[in-house]
């Protein structure tokens, strides 16, 4: 079935890292935004890296984003997809990440997943120059990867880019990853 995506992306001004999943699942849809499905880790694990109560709406889930610098979209704005099943996605067409990049200085963009990697690395990637990090998929399908191996893995990913920051103001050159500002 071909669908459009439904949510505008979460970003402001002091976005640094942008997060891409694949397209939003059934769930998703229904509940009116990302990573709606309760047995999906991905609230979980930003709560836990950052030390923050689990968002329970959407308000504190834009919030919890918002604090910690980060962007939220997905790598296709149009697919063919069966239910929720990323393997299913065909013929996507890519959402326009110049919304986001030309107005933020996003620094890292990071994957939820390797279908959201594939697709990013082959639709966004030759305009962002942004090499992406592909990273564990928070979906409850991805088993092998207990809630707190995953909150380990992102929580190194997206803390890195503020240690980073952290260097810069002590004194180190700042080296921008993006040819956007």
């Amino acid at each position: 079935m071909r669908l459009r995506h439904p949510f505008e992306p979460v970003f402001d001004n002091r976005s640094r890292i942008l997060i891409l999943g694949s397209f939003p699942s059934v769930r998703s849809r229904e509940e009116g935004f990302y990573y709606g499905h309760p047995q999906n880790r991905f609230w979980r694990v930003l709560a836990a890296v950052y030390g923050e109560p689990v968002p329970t709406d959407i308000p504190s889930k834009k919030r919890l984003l918002l604090e910690h610098q980060l962007a939220l979209w997905d790598a296709a704005a149009q697919c063919d997809i069966e239910g929720s099943k990323d393997s299913s996605i065909a013929n996507a067409v890519p959402t326009d990440l110049s919304v986001i990049l030309t107005r933020v200085r996003i620094e890292r963009v990071l994957c939820n997943g390797q279908t959201a990697g594939r697709l990013y690395r082959l639709l966004q990637l030759p305009q962002t120059g942004i090499p992406p990090v592909v990273l564990p998929s928070t979906s409850p399908l991805n088993a092998s990867w207990s809630l707190e191996k995953l909150t380990e893995k992102w929580g190194k990913e997206l803390t890195e880019v503020m240690s980073e920051k952290s260097e810069v103001k002590a004194g180190t050159p700042e080296q921008s990853k993006s040819g956007f500002t």
